[in-house]
């Protein structure tokens, strides 16, 4: 996929996608969204990649959230209809069947927090720092921040993080739930590959019938969700990659799964 704003690169089974604007922070503008948009069209119809590492260029920031000079130009109907636009990106990605992983190298602010969030998992260098500061801008955080944040940290994590605009190191995230890795120096992409390629290695099927199971169960009532659980297992079930798991174990060996 050519762009300039937002690079895709592939190592093996990996997709490693790239916000690619440092110069303002990964500031997200129209045409970075746009780029965005062009990326989840190819990722939403892969059948090759088996995980995926999303990363931003540049050592200070990994997103800092919409790009606020642009936003100044535009009136009240332009915002709304920006906000519909970034909710329903970031939705599609959530709802990619390949896991992901945000690579946080740097400040994730406001909408880069809320992208990172969106992301099965989340690795932070040591140096980096998080918040939702939006309050502090006379807005609120409006791109699933408030809804993701409090369903990953709980209601009373969240009311301080967001009421009082506050700011996390990347130890602090990790405490809190946010980030489930911090990296030491130099290791984050590093870190990144290591844990996507080990989701590459598992059976792609039970790995996107795990990553449904969790994400839609967590709404529905207890026994509900665990009825859910079962409709999820039963494409596992009746996969060749569930045959093919149990000979590598019979036979002591590395499994081959095919996706089938």
């Amino acid at each position: 996929m050519a762009s300039n704003h937002v690079l895709l690169k592939r190592e093996g089974p990996v997709v490693v996608v790239t916000l690619n604007r440092p110069d303002k922070m990964n500031a997200l503008n129209k045409e970075i969204l746009e780029e965005f948009k062009k990326l989840l069209d190819v990722l939403e119809t892969d059948r090759v990649a088996r995980a995926i590492v999303l990363t931003a260029s540049g050592e200070k920031a990994f997103c800092v959230g919409a790009d606020l000079k642009e936003r100044q130009g535009m009136n009240e109907k332009d915002v709304l209809l920006r906000l519909e636009m970034v909710r329903s990106l970031y939705l599609r990605w959530e709802r990619l069947a390949i896991p992901s992983i945000a690579a946080l190298n740097g400040i994730a602010l406001g909408g880069g927090l809320e992208l990172a969030l969106v992301c099965d998992l989340r690795i932070a260098a040591e140096n980096v720092v998080l918040g939702l500061p939006e309050t502090e801008l006379g807005i609120i955080p409006g791109n699933g921040g408030t809804q993701r944040l409090t369903r990953t940290v709980g209601l009373s994590r969240a009311m301080e993080m967001v009421l009082l605009a506050k700011r996390l190191t990347a130890q602090e995230a990790l405490n809190w739930g946010i980030v489930n890795h911090v990296s030491a120096p130099g290791q984050l992409l590093k870190d990144a590959m290591a844990w996507a390629n080990k989701i590459a290695e598992a059976g792609p099927i039970a790995i996107q019938q795990a990553k449904k199971a969790i994400q839609r169960g967590k709404e529905k009532p207890w026994e509900e969700a665990l009825q859910w659980e079962v409709e999820c297992y039963k494409p596992c079930l009746y996969s060749k990659d569930r045959l093919e798991g149990l000979r590598a174990f019979t036979e002591k060996r590395k499994p081959s799964y095919q996706g089938e």
